[in-house]
């Protein structure tokens, strides 16, 4: 058991030398091969290294949006001064000809004119205002010597449906007591209601007073 344990020891050993070995040569054959890619960048001179500073002096970061035609700056302008284009000449309004002298609006000269006879200055017809009439009309359904029959006679009109009045004038020396419906402003309501009380069965007249 002993020479076994022994014999594992002396191999683990032996291959823990052997693997660092061969790390160590892989890290020497590493360090003296040149790296891709870097070795083959070309080295910078100083004359390419003055051209760039003096490029670097002159650029201006607003090239690209100014378009091809684009306005370069002086070479003594600062970096990023952004140029004013003068305004470019409003093209001439054209004059709205002038009417002639003598010449007019046409609604001008219609507004002018009097309107039409018989119309408002809208054009529309004047409707006429018919006149006052001057007189009130009653209808007189009997006159009476006495003022008992004249009451009489207005309690049968009353019973028909007719508001008389009973006046009293001065006539031949003379006391007359008048029946009367009224006073109407139009003709027409008195002859209505004359004839009226004729459809009743009685007699009556139409009379007219000055207002």
């Amino acid at each position: 058991m002993k020479s076994q344990r022994g014999g594992f020891v002396v191999g683990f050993l032996v291959g823990l030398l052997v693997g660092l070995a061969l790390a160590l040569g892989v890290a020497l054959y590493v360090t003296k091969v040149p790296v891709p890619f870097v070795n083959k960048v070309p080295q910078r001179t100083a004359e390419q290294d003055a051209a760039e500073a003096e490029r670097n002096k002159t650029w201006d970061p607003n090239a690209p949006l100014a378009g091809k035609n684009a306005v370069r700056p002086p070479p003594g302008a600062a970096s990023g001064a952004v140029s004013v284009m003068p305004p470019a000449a409003s093209a001439p309004v054209a004059a709205k000809p002038s009417a002639p002298a003598g010449a007019r609006d046409p609604a001008a000269i219609l507004a002018d004119r009097p309107p039409p006879a018989g119309t408002t200055a809208t054009g529309k017809p004047v409707t006429p205002t018919p006149a006052a009439d001057p007189f009130a009309y009653y209808v007189q359904a009997g006159a009476y010597g006495r003022p008992e029959d004249a009451e009489q006679q207005r309690a049968r009109l009353a019973m028909q449906g007719f508001e008389a009045k009973v006046t009293e004038r001065e006539q031949a020396g003379k006391t007359v007591y008048r029946v009367r419906i009224g006073p109407f402003d139009r003709k027409d309501d008195a002859d209505g209601a004359k004839e009226r009380l004729a459809g009743s069965g009685v007699d009556a007249a139409l009379v007219r007073v000055q207002k």
